[in-house]
């Protein structure tokens, strides 16, 4: 089970992450996303494909930016990640 924690939120919860090049990737029903919000920031993997992100948002305001990644869409290679959430670990603790 990995637990991903902002000051005593709990954002994820699962015992079937999927790990990518040492990051924990969430199943999307396992996501906090009453404390997730859209973020603008876009960025792309040669493999995996265009990620998009979400802020931390915790009682109606913002505490980190850009703490978690998804790929909406992905490459053929990263199929297996497709809407998984994974999370920035300087800026969580994971348990």
């Amino acid at each position: 089970m990995v637990k991903v924690l902002l000051n005593g939120t709990v954002l994820a919860d699962s015992d079937k992450t999927v790990i990518v090049e040492g990051n924990h990737y969430f199943p999307p029903e396992t996501v906090n996303k009453d404390a997730l919000s859209d973020s603008s920031t876009r960025t792309s993997c040669p493999w995996k494909g265009v990620a998009s992100y979400y802020n931390a948002t915790i009682g109606g305001k913002t505490e980190v930016n850009d703490v978690a990644w998804y790929y909406p869409e992905t490459k053929e290679k990263a199929n297996n990640i497709k809407g998984y959430v994974a999370f920035y670990k300087d800026k969580v603790t994971f348990e």
